[in-house]
């Protein structure tokens, strides 16, 4: 009996969105897509009931929120966590031949994606309870803890549901690239747009708030000191330069998305028809930072799980190295030098260099070599690797002019740009990343990053399903 045999009896109980009958048009899936995103930002605004108002907003680092879309005390608190997690994992697993799935047959498929499934489902529940263990929202009786945990999960369930609505062509692209566009982007609006304030420095949060309520007061009493402080807060606030570095590294990236290198080939059953082969500057695009990212926030979360239990008081010499917290009235953990949960956490103010850069260099060091470090291993094990390349493009048919139909000939052309492509595409936003967290991004670096590559999918996406629509024959050659 075969993997799949055995587990079907498991997948029948998962919950599952069934394909549509007929391929729906553009616009239909337009209107799914928006009403899964109307979903998404309802859920983002609906607390956790059974915990107290104050718990809700416990602190939360910022680049947590973003990778895994999450907002902190609602329903999203898990966000897209289970379903990155689960996926990296399982994906690292199959294509390093760790497991070995035949994804070529109808039985392998329906075994990756259900036990992909399984898996999203079980890192819900055990992320949930970290949450809860940990203290995340403060003492809870046992009644309070269950209905928190059931609240995490089918919010986790739904989310999981919505991503696979949309993939199973109901709606245009996947839900997880939707949702952290969508808290990018809700970030930004925030960062730009909020009322609250005044703040300890006499401003208020949002850059566009803080400019005019300092342009009125230096128009008003001709005290232009706020209007300078606008420019560059040292509070760590949103500020003019996160707003202008913010714009660069948009025009940056949307400029190095699109860059290519073309490799010329010809199809010999056409009479040698000659095309070209685009291989992204980009190669791996944000995957290298969606790795990291979500490591070091897994680090994060149960790092904050287990404190509290085997190192509240900051004297168990071996957890230290992990973790250290100082924890405030309002139950918030702020990581405190010498442990590594402070060192992976984002500096994001220009003046940390200045006050802690050892802090400053180990981030930097450590985030862009495991960028580079998951690049290569992302390539090794997706498919995406020179050997792979020239397997497929020997079966089918296809010939580079000048050289033998040989997939050893191949592997070694290919080498000469996918390996430099791979580093030097995870160095850079890496690089890219780090810089832009200093510089006080708003969105933070690797939100942009995220945002800009999902953006730029979703162009390409958009584009091709206008093409099959004004060109049905097209579209019946590509199915």
């Amino acid at each position: 009996m075969g993997a799949y045999e055995t587990l079907s009896p498991i997948f029948r109980f998962l919950p599952e969105v069934e394909k549509p009958a007929y391929r729906l048009s553009l616009k239909e899936r337009l209107f799914w897509t928006g009403v899964v995103l109307l979903i998404y930002f309802a859920m983002s605004q609906i607390p956790l009931y059974g915990i107290p108002w104050a718990q809700a907003q416990y602190q939360q680092l910022l680049f947590f929120q973003i990778i895994m879309a999450s907002r902190r005390g609602t329903l999203l608190e898990l966000g897209i966590g289970p379903i990155v997690t689960a996926g990296l994992i399982w994906q690292l697993l199959v294509g390093s031949k760790i497991v070995d799935i035949d994804l070529t047959t109808p039985e392998g498929r329906k075994l990756f994606s259900g036990v992909e499934k399984l898996l999203a489902m079980a890192f819900a529940a055990i992320e949930a309870l970290a949450y809860i263990v940990g203290g995340a929202y403060g003492p809870l009786t046992f009644e309070k803890a269950a209905l928190v945990f059931v609240q995490l999960f089918v919010a986790s369930t739904i989310i999981l549901l919505m991503d696979e609505l949309l993939q199973k062509g109901w709606g245009v692209g996947s839900g997880i690239s939707l949702f952290i566009a969508a808290g990018v982007a809700q970030q930004i609006f925030w960062e730009l747009f909020s009322p609250i304030g005044p703040l300890e420095d006499g401003l208020y949060y949002g850059v566009i708030s803080s400019a005019i309520y300092a342009l009125s007061i230096g128009i008003s009493t001709g005290n232009w000191t706020p209007a300078s402080q606008v420019v560059v807060r040292k509070t760590g606030f949103p500020d003019l330069l996160g707003l202008i570095t913010m714009i660069a590294f948009i025009l940056l990236l949307a400029y190095v998305e699109s860059m290519r290198i073309e490799i010329p080939i010809s199809v010999s059953r056409y009479g040698g028809l000659r095309s070209k082969i685009p291989l992204k500057f980009l190669y791996v695009s944000n995957l290298p930072v969606i790795l990291v990212s979500a490591l070091y926030a897994d680090i994060h979360i149960f790092a904050q799980a287990l404190w509290p239990r085997f190192n509240p008081n900051n004297d168990n010499t071996w957890f230290n190295i992990i973790a250290m917290y100082n924890q405030t009235e309002r139950g918030n953990l702020i990581p405190l030098p010498g442990s590594l949960v402070y060192y992976i956490s984002p500096p994001t103010s220009i003046w940390v260099i200045f006050e802690d850069p050892v802090h400053v260099a180990i981030y930097s060091l450590m985030f862009i070599g495991f960028s580079v470090l998951f690049a290569i291993a992302w390539v090794e094990t997706s498919g995406m690797d020179p050997r792979t390349q020239a397997q497929q493009l020997v079966e089918a048919g296809l010939q580079i002019p000048g050289f033998r139909k040989s997939t050893r000939v191949l592997t070694s052309l290919f080498s000469r740009y996918v390996w430099p492509l791979t580093i030097l595409s995870g160095l850079l936003i890496g690089i890219i990343a780090v810089v832009s967290d200093l510089l006080g991004v708003l969105g933070s670096g690797i939100g942009i990053l995220l945002m800009v590559g999902i953006l730029v999918q979703y162009q390409q996406i958009l584009a091709r399903e206008q093409a099959l629509e004004m060109y049905p024959i097209l579209a019946k050659v590509l199915e």
